[in-house]
Parts: structure tokens; C-alpha cells; sequence
């Protein structure tokens, strides 16, 4: 009796285990993708959009970043964290963009690959301010971003090798679409006249598009919105206005618009009227689901919009 009841009890004992295992297997399943798709997560959409294309049927794409949302000043949140830690791979752009988030980058790192695309580039073709800081707005310089989702690309095929032709031929017919888009920018753009070809924004964000498109840029604050802004740097934006006869101004939607309405009050004072020339997308995209929302979408807005406004056929 004795004997039989040690064998009921270690019969229990055992389907009690199976029984532990099977829920633990269970609940792997459902925390991992069923559709085999790599779950990806970018902090920008810049990043997060492009890669949804070039990775196809292959991939889930998240940003935790969304339109209006400024990465210099954004800090994870739980949330965040969480998918961070579910994601198989995590892109963010790097050149101290998200300059909150070093730390969380760090850790994610040491448990899968967190690529920042945009520290790929060569030094020698990025820009500095006069501290020596990195412009990181790479993004506005296509050729530019065209090497940093290339190597968004590289560790897709890495991560999956057999797949690697098909995001290879999805990224080269993404970059046709970049090389047309190029082109079309530079050839509206240098419709405006040379004389007029000054931007003022919010913050310095439009240097590599002003490099790429022969542009004088003015932003009031410096390469980051933690930067401050004074009275000398309103009043020396107002003094380009004047001299050059700018028309128009740009708010961003990511950034208060206190600062260029100062300016546009001041130019007011010294008799020049400067309109409000519209809104720009400088460190965010526009809201999911519209052309906006698209990097193409919202290159083409900034590019339409600059030009009405500085040949004076905006609003």
C-alpha cells in the first residue's frame, strides 16, 4: 500500500509539472509574434515609416515617437520600455537625437541589436555648429538618409538571411522613389531667386536641407529645442529679414511658436511685413495614415510649402 501510494503521489507530482510547463509554453507563444513577422521598433518615424516599406509582409514596425512629439526632449516611458524588451530589433537614429535615451539604448543593446542608423554616416559629411555639436537632422539630406536605412537594411538581412533578396530589391526601389524626389525638390526649390532663398525657423533644424538645396538657414534656437533662445537672437533674425526683404516665416510643428512670433512682431516694428509662411516638419512627421505621415509625403510638404511662401504665393 505504501509503495502504491508513493506511485500515485509521484504520478501527481509529475502531471502537476506538465501541466506548469504547458501554461509556461503557452504563455512564450503569446508573448512572441505568432506571424513569424520581426517586430521592429524605431523611436522616429523618419526611421520607423521607410523600413515598413523596404522590410514588406516581412515585418511589424512601431515608432514611439509620433507626429508632433520632439526627440531632443523625450524620455521613455514604461510603456516604452516594455517594447523595447518584446521587439527583435530596435532603430533609432542616433548623432545624440534622442539624447534622453543613451542609457535605455545601452541596455537594450546587450540583449539584441539597437542600431542607430544615422551614426553610420562619415564624419566628414556631417554638420557641426560652431561648439563642434553634430547637426543629427540627417534626415533632410536624402543621400544622406539613403546610407542610414542602408544600414537599417543590412541588419534586416542579417536578422533574416532569407529574406535578404527581397529587402535588398525593396530598398532599391524605395531609393528610386528617394533619387526622383531629389530631384523634383531641386528643381522647384531653385525657382525661388537666389536673394530670397533664406529659411527662419524655430530651431536649427534645416541645415542638410539648406546644403542640399542652396538655402541660408536662420534658426533661432541652436541644433537642439533644449537650447534657449534671447533677445539677440530674435533681434538678429529680424535684422536678416530686413536686409534680405524675407517674407515669410516657418513654425514647426514640433516646437512652440512663441519664438517666431516675436519675430514676426518685431519686423512688424521695423516696417518690413513678414507673413507667417506655414508649417514645417522638421523633428516629427505628420499623423499616421496621411501623406504627411509618409518621409515622402512630408519632404514634399516642406519643399511645396517653402517655395509658395518664399515666392510669395502662400497665404
Amino acid at each position: 500500500m505504501r509503495k502504491k501510494r508513493l506511485s500515485v503521489i509521484l504520478a501527481g507530482l509529475l502531471l502537476s509539472s506538465l501541466l506548469v510547463l504547458g501554461a509556461c509554453s503557452k504563455g512564450k507563444t503569446d508573448d512572441s509574434s505568432s506571424d513569424g513577422k520581426i517586430k521592429i521598433v524605431t523611436t522616429i518615424a523618419q526611421i520607423a515609416e521607410p523600413i515598413s516599406i523596404i522590410g514588406g509582409d516581412h515585418v511589424t514596425v512601431e515608432s514611439l515617437m509620433g507626429a508632433g512629439v520632439d526627440p531632443h526632449l523625450y524620455r521613455a516611458t514604461q510603456g516604452d520600455i516594455k517594447k523595447l524588451e518584446n521587439s527583435d530589433i530596435v532603430f533609432y537614429s542616433g548623432l545624440n537625437l534622442e539624447g534622453n535615451m543613451g542609457e535605455v539604448f545601452a541596455s537594450i543593446s546587450s540583449k539584441k541589436p539597437a542600431i542607430g542608423i544615422a551614426d553610420s554616416i562619415a564624419q566628414e559629411s556631417l554638420l557641426k555648429d560652431e561648439n563642434g555639436a553634430v547637426d543629427p537632422h540627417v534626415w533632410f539630406d536624402i543621400d544622406l538618409w539613403k546610407i542610414a536605412l542602408g544600414t537599417a537594411t543590412d541588419e534586416l538581412m542579417k536578422f533574416a538571411p532569407e529574406h535578404a533578396d527581397e529587402f535588398n530589391a525593396n530598398k532599391e526601389s524605395y531609393f528610386k522613389e528617394l533619387d526622383a524626389l531629389l530631384a523634383e525638390s531641386k528643381d522647384k526649390l531653385s525657382q525661388i531667386p537666389k536673394e530670397k532663398r533664406v529659411l527662419v525657423t524655430a530651431h536649427d533644424a534645416f541645415g542638410y536641407f539648406g546644403r542640399a538645396f542652396d538655402i541660408e538657414v536662420v534658426g533661432l534656437q541652436g541644433l537642439s529645442t533644449e537650447d534657449e533662445i534671447g533677445i539677440s537672437d530674435i533681434d538678429d533674425t529680424i535684422a536678416i529679414l530686413t536686409e534680405y526683404k524675407i517674407p515669410a516665416v516657418f513654425v514647426e510643428s514640433s516646437i512652440n511658436q512663441s519664438s517666431i512670433k516675436a519675430v514676426i512682431e518685431g519686423a512688424g516694428k521695423q516696417g518690413l511685413d513678414v507673413k507667417l509662411g506655414g508649417e514645417l516638419f522638421s523633428d516629427a512627421m505628420g499623423d499616421a495614415g496621411t501623406t504627411e505621415g509618409t518621409y515622402i509625403g512630408m519632404y514634399k510638404h516642406n519643399v511645396n510649402t517653402i517655395h509658395d511662401a518664399l515666392l510669395g504665393e502662400g497665404n
